[in-house]
Parts: structure tokens; C-alpha cells; sequence
């Protein structure tokens, strides 16, 4: 345990962030995990509805500092060509990397 003053004040600063952190977090997760529920079940309205939602939580954990910009784009991309994969028309091109 800590002695000094500032010590005891870093402790407790930094278990409200991790508690803070942890719950933006597993919000994000619920988000993605549903958005993945909706785009296997194959109504396309719904899980457009839900990438829309999911895609707003993981902005928010990137803003918040919980994730990194990079990973929050990452997983934005690979959420998109799941439901692009699912979804794509017949004929329809899509911006793939080669």
C-alpha cells in the first residue's frame, strides 16, 4: 500500500479511470456484439440500425482515451465488411484490398 499522500490519491485516481474505463469498454463490446447478432439474422434493417449504434460506442470509447483511434477505425472497418459481406447485392462492387 501506498504511503505518501500523493501516492494514496494516484491509487485512488487511478482505480475510478480503470472502473470508468472497464465500463465504457464492456458497453462497446455489448454494442459490437449485438450489431453482429443483427447482421447474422439477416434483416438488414435492424442490423444497419444496430452497425449505426455500435459504430457510435466505439467513437465514444476512442474519444474517451479507453481505445485508440486506430483500433476504433479497425474495428469500424471489419464490422462494415461483415455487414458489406452479408449484404452485398449481386452485382455491386465493393472497395476491397487485394
Amino acid at each position: 500500500m501506498p504511503r505518501l499522500p500523493s501516492s494514496k490519491k494516484r491509487l485512488r485516481q487511478s482505480e475510478k479511470r480503470r472502473l470508468r474505463n472497464q465500463a465504457v469498454k464492456s458497453r462497446m463490446r455489448t454494442f459490437i456484439k449485438k450489431a453482429r447478432l443483427a447482421i447474422e439474422s439477416e434483416n438488414e434493417d435492424e442490423a444497419r440500425n444496430q452497425l449505426r449504434l455500435a459504430y457510435s460506442e466505439i467513437d465514444v470509447a476512442a474519444r474517451k482515451g479507453v481505445i485508440h483511434k486506430n483500433q476504433a477505425d479497425r474495428r469500424k472497418s471489419r464490422l462494415a465488411r461483415l455487414f458489406n459481406k452479408k449484404f452485398k447485392k449481386p452485382g455491386e462492387e465493393t472497395q476491397e484490398k487485394t
